[in-house]
């Protein structure tokens, strides 16, 4: 089997530096976690691109909620996207549809566009896509790099059977990136029914600081044990 890329959820520098020194291939950089994920800070994409070498995706989403959006959150989400892309972000992470589930393609061909060929992520709006195999060939028409979906369910092993079939159709032109609950228990499985080469995935614990309320934060040893099982399926073990 082909080398498995591993993408880590981070919000922080902090978990930039962690997911990196962990064996994380690539980093998806984002706020409010506890929401599904956020436009990050400039700051904080400058500063993680200034740490770390392994590739950051940036989200571009402004608010929580659904993924029907108002010209009023098109025109935040297109300036942010711009700023992203200006301050050094390898690509952006977005999703729009309309409110019968259809893919925005107006929008997502709009975000393509202010990429300027950096990569662009359809994230996990896709898991409520009114069709997600007739969704799989617009975001291929529109020109998207990758596909961020758990399978429409609420993990991606649960949802393994749509995320091979979405990898069998996209073939070469699109990626397909399995996300939702990854875990070293299961990732084997996973990437072996579906054939994908990538995964995604949180690797956070919680932090105490001076007896204050705990955190969530990257934990590097979480990284790594998803490395080395990684590391094994590359071997072909």
């Amino acid at each position: 089997m082909a080398g498995i890329l591993l993408e880590i959820v981070a919000s922080t520098v902090e978990d930039c530096i962690a997911a990196e020194s962990g064996g994380a291939d690539r980093i998806e950089l984002c706020a409010a976690i506890a929401t599904g994920g956020q436009t990050p800070s400039l700051g904080t994409l400058i500063e993680a691109k200034r740490c770390v070498q392994i590739p950051v995706m940036a989200m571009v989403r402004p608010r929580a909620g659904g993924f029907c959006y108002s010209e009023e959150d098109f025109a935040v989400m297109r300036r942010d996207a711009a700023l992203l892309i200006e301050d050094g972000a390898d690509g952006i992470v977005f999703g729009m549809l309309h409110a019968d589930g259809r893919v925005d393609t107006k929008l997502c061909t709009e975000m393509v566009a202010i990429a300027s060929g950096r990569q662009t992520v359809f994230h996990r709006a896709f898991d409520v896509a009114a069709d997600p195999l007739r969704s799989l060939d617009e975001l291929i028409d529109v020109g998207i790099t990758r596909v961020l979906t758990s399978g429409q369910k609420e993990t991606a092993y649960e949802g393994r059977e749509l995320i091979r079939r979405l990898n069998r159709q996209a073939g070469r032109q699109i990626e397909v990136l399995p996300g939702g609950k990854v875990r070293a228990n299961n990732v084997l499985e996973l990437v072996e029914e579906t054939g994908c080469t990538q995964v995604h995935m949180t690797a956070f614990s919680a932090q105490i600081e001076n007896s204050n309320p705990s955190y969530e934060q990257v934990d590097r040893e979480i990284v790594q044990r998803m490395r080395n099982v990684l590391s094994h399926v590359e071997r072909g073990g």
